[in-house]
């Protein structure tokens, strides 16, 4: 309840960002409203009902099916405690795993028919590893490697560039209920948010902190996937390109030449380098994330 008052309010125009880090420095949401509000103290009508507000929302989105996991919660993922976007909320439905092992497949919306088919063999070979297939929920690529998932019999997990209460695309509205029925779907918004300029982007550097790696299937010059790639360096995860991506854009072409990027030619290349990051996944994000500081 403080901590979404405390998002809504944003006293002394602090940023979530910086919200977040005090909240977690804390320990507790409701000594850090208590610092800035003084309620114990100084007792305010409006405060209160700020308090009763959050109090309310809370409420109606359990009743929607919706679960909100604070940063401070046990269940709130442990990789994205790691990033430097470490929400301060995550929206669920369906099964959180605070320890999920996961890889991310991503790529264009307008992807050919080629793109999509790798997208699902990649995915299929990830739930036949044990590995949780993360996307974006878009159309494309991201509907590919969710729909293989699924049809594998496998976990999924969709991170959603809006609020839990909106389907983006509409298209795909069916195939978020499943995944909230059978995997997650995940979202850093308030419930009702609709999507923005900046909240695909948002959402990338999410998703890219939950996982273990992130895979580009397919992307143009000025594909979201390229920012989720940037990221991923960023955050020290490996990320893996096809060739189809290299060939086709000069980011990726760049992006290959630092440490902790590989480029796959088929999907036994994918499955190799897989297995060589998860064998040490941690002393490798380590050193990566040491080489991205020192770039």
């Amino acid at each position: 309840m403080a901590l979404v008052a405390l998002l809504r309010a944003q006293p002394q125009n602090t940023t979530w960002r910086e919200l977040t880090e005090q909240v977690r420095e804390s320990g507790s949401a409701l000594h850090v409203w208590e610092h800035y509000f003084h309620t114990r103290l100084t007792p305010d009508g409006d405060h209160e009902r700020m308090l009763s507000d959050a109090a309310t929302d809370l409420r109606s989105w359990a009743a929607s099916g919706l679960r909100f996991v604070s940063v401070l919660d046990a269940l709130f993922p442990r990789r994205l405690l790691d990033v430097v976007e470490t929400p301060p909320f995550l929206i669920t439905q369906g099964q959180v795993d605070p320890v999920d092992e996961g890889v991310s497949v991503i790529g264009s919306r307008a992807a050919s028919e080629r793109g999509r088919a790798i997208a699902a063999m990649i995915a299929t070979h990830l739930v036949e590893t044990g590995l949780t297939v993360i996307s974006g929920l878009s159309s494309g690529i991201d509907t590919a490697a969710h729909t293989a998932a699924l049809a594998a019999g496998g976990r999924t997990v969709a991170f959603i560039g809006t609020g839990s209460l909106n389907f983006f695309p509409p298209e795909n509205r069916d195939l978020q209920r499943r995944i909230a029925s059978e995997g997650a779907v995940l979202s850093q918004f308030w419930p009702q948010a609709s999507f923005s300029k900046t909240s695909f982007p948002m959402r990338n550097a999410v998703m890219s902190g939950y996982g273990l790696a992130t895979i580009v299937v397919e992307a143009s010059e000025h594909s979201g996937a390229r920012i989720q790639a940037r990221k991923a360096v960023e955050h020290g995860r490996p990320v893996v390109l096809t060739d189809r991506v290299v060939a086709a854009t000069s980011w990726a072409r760049s992006l290959a030449r630092c440490p902790g990027v590989w480029v796959a030619s088929g999907l036994r290349d994918v499955s190799d380098i897989i297995a060589d990051l998860r064998r040490q996944p941690k002393a490798i994000e380590q050193a990566l994330y040491a080489l991205a500081q020192d770039r």
